[in-house]
């Protein structure tokens, strides 16, 4: 085993145990940890003696923050469409695998998990919130998508949970997280270790599970779900605001709050976040990915990646500089351009 590699992936007992292991870079995930990913999983589905998978994230703080946003820019930006989309392609195709996957997927998540960390955790039968539990996609801040099965899992939130975090981006911690159905379980923080040891012995999953599940008490939204019900419930992103200026006005703080974040995210990303949303209620899971593959093919052709991951992740000014800069300025046409069919150069399902 080498200490080293970006992804560690071993069989102990009755499990299959991947480790992402870049601990420095909260694990962000590169196309070699997707490859070598790719490889185990398909070898464990094979192998009688692996009876689960595990899947946890080096280090105290993170899961998986993402993708290697910045390295992807990069190719972009030199012209290296090419090797930008082989990343997606193979991410969202291990997205697929392990949306199928027969096997028990036990993910355990104990601090920060976005965007691309999403992809490899939530698609699995079973998904293990820590105390330290962050989760968000908070990709319109950046001027990109929620993707990684963002498209399909966001719409079967319950109410208009998935729409809310689509367009703000905004932070869910374990026991909001418990209460969306983002987690099946809740275990604190000093009981991973006993829980994971047990499933590698060989415990009933269920079982293990439920011996080292906790109450992690009352989830802090609930008590703002009639708000994002009715206001993300809305015929589009305009009209959202409109109603979270309304809710506002009638002393709801919150509405208040996150209309003010959202006029800071990107109106071509919110646009492009609510037609996902909208469309991904009537998808299978590998029609929503073929989806996120026509975006990303597109997503460069625009200005406000770019923009965004200058502001947000290189100069760190958060300023960005919005193109077009506001909604009423983003078309229909514009945005349907994104979901266009691409022909010979759709993303492989099979």
């Amino acid at each position: 085993m080498d200490e080293s590699a970006e992804v560690i992936c071993e069989k102990q007992g009755a499990a299959g145990v991947i480790t992402l292991n870049r601990p420095r870079a909260l694990n962000a995930l590169t196309l070699a940890m997707v490859r070598e990913m790719r490889r185990a999983l398909d070898g464990w589905a094979r192998d009688p003696q692996v009876t689960r998978i595990i899947v946890e994230g080096a280090g105290e703080k993170a899961f998986c923050a993402g993708g290697d946003i910045r390295r992807l820019t990069e190719l972009l930006q030199a012209g290296k469409r090419d090797e930008a989309l082989a990343f997606w392609r193979e991410e969202y195709q291990l997205n697929i695998l392990i949306k199928r996957y027969a096997k028990p997927y036990v993910s355990l998540i104990d601090g920060i998990v976005m965007g691309g960390g999403v992809g490899v955790s939530l698609h699995g039968s079973h998904r293990v919130a820590g105390e330290r539990y962050l989760f968000a996609m908070p990709e319109v801040g950046i001027g990109f998508f929620p993707d990684v099965g963002a498209t399909y899992a966001l719409p079967r939130l319950p109410g208009q949970a998935g729409m809310y975090l689509a367009l703000t981006g905004e932070r869910v911690k374990w026991a909001d997280a418990l209460a969306l159905g983002l987690a099946t379980h809740a275990v604190a923080s000093a009981g991973m270790v006993p829980l994971r040891q047990a499933l590698i012995e060989g415990a009933p999953v269920e079982e293990a599970l439920a011996q080292a599940s906790v109450d992690p008490g009352p989830a802090p939204l609930s008590a703002e779900r009639s708000v994002i019900d009715s206001c993300f419930a809305a015929e589009n992103v305009p009209a959202v605001l409109r109603h979270l200026d309304e809710a506002a006005g009638k002393g709801s703080e919150f509405a208040g709050r996150t209309a003010a974040g959202m006029r800071k995210k990107s109106p071509t990303s919110m646009s492009i976040a609510f037609e996902q949303v909208r469309r991904g209620a009537s998808l299978d899971f590998e029609e929503a990915m073929r989806t996120e593959f026509r975006i990303v093919s597109r997503i460069g052709d625009g200005k406000d990646f770019f923009e965004g991951v200058r502001a947000v992740l290189i100069d760190k000014d958060n300023q960005p500089r919005w193109e077009p800069a506001t909604l009423e300025a983003v078309t229909r046409e514009a945005v349907d351009r994104y979901f266009a069919d691409l022909g010979p150069h759709e993303l492989e399902t099979a």
